[in-house]
């Protein structure tokens, strides 16, 4: 119910704000162009602010403890660890950090490849093995040696304009259809704002799936990173610590998706994050 809320809420606020945005430039919201070059704002621009504050929403949502300077032999082997996969990608030493949570995750995010964040649960340090850690943290590194973040972030972009550019031109097809009307004088601010919303949950629907379904590739291409980098039997016996571990990853959602283990939810695999940890296994097993 709170989503629910919040998404209205949101949309309320975006309507408004294109409408003044569109006013203080200039453009006519009726214009066609006009409302793409506004779409594309605040669509591509509303997912590059996620990616640039990713790094802080994600601490913050975790409660994640950056190492600046190892504390004991546990943080240090772990940051050594990542430099050393760091060095191996070729790319720049992410922050490490350590977050409370009794699931066995990790995650990686960041704006830029070469100044990214990888976080590990204390669940994940304290069920797994050094073997299968290692490989965890290969996964991640190699989510963030192939861009995914930003690539993801692009996506988002594109599939938000669409959205929003579709939803307010049909809405804007509607209204105009009814003030034609000998009797009718359009939607109203109201009537424009309950079709935008409902336009925008059903292309929102849609777009999400296709989001979804890139993060899947994905992951595949995560742990056969993880298999270069470690060796595919680590990569294979973490995925099946994973399976015989039940509990739900915590991760919020907007980090979930370069989790090592997926969240639960989602409707059928159209909208889960990750593939099922047996087809995964599946994949690395078929690997030369």
């Amino acid at each position: 119910m709170l989503r629910i809320v919040l998404f209205l809420a949101t949309n309320m606020a975006i309507l408004v704000l294109l409408g003044i945005v569109m006013s203080l430039l200039g453009i006519d919201s009726r214009s066609t162009s006009g409302l793409l070059v506004m779409a594309a704002m605040f669509g591509m621009g509303g997912s590059f602010i996620s990616l640039a504050m990713s790094k802080w929403i994600a601490k913050r949502a975790t409660g994640a403890r950056v190492i600046e300077q190892p504390a004991n032999a546990t943080e240090k082997w772990l940051y050594d660890t990542i430099k050393r996969m760091a060095q191996k990608a070729e790319i720049g030493m992410p922050e490490v950090a350590i977050y409370n949570a009794p699931d066995m995750n990790a995650f990686a995010t960041g704006m830029k490849k070469n100044a990214a964040l990888v976080a590990v649960s204390t669940g994940l340090l304290s069920n797994m093995s050094k073997d299968e850690v290692e490989a965890v943290l290969a996964h991640e590194i190699t989510h963030v040696a192939c861009g995914d973040m930003v690539t993801l972030s692009h996506i988002q972009g594109v599939l938000n304009t669409f959205v929003i550019f579709v939803s307010r031109l049909v809405a804007n097809v509607i209204s105009n259809f009814l003030s034609s009307d000998d009797e009718g004088g359009g939607l109203g601010f109201l009537g424009y704002m309950a079709v935008t919303i409902v336009l925008e949950l059903i292309l929102g629907f849609f777009a999400s799936m296709i989001v979804m379904w890139f993060s899947r590739k994905r992951e595949y291409t995560a742990d056969e990173g993880a298999a270069y980098l470690t060796s595919k039997e680590k990569m294979v016996g973490a995925l099946r610590r994973l399976q015989a571990h039940h509990e739900p990853s915590q991760l919020p959602d907007q980090v979930a998706a370069f989790g090592i283990q997926p969240k639960v939810g989602g409707m059928a695999n159209l909208l889960r994050s990750h593939p099922p940890l047996e087809e995964r296994i599946a994949a690395l097993q078929k690997m030369q």
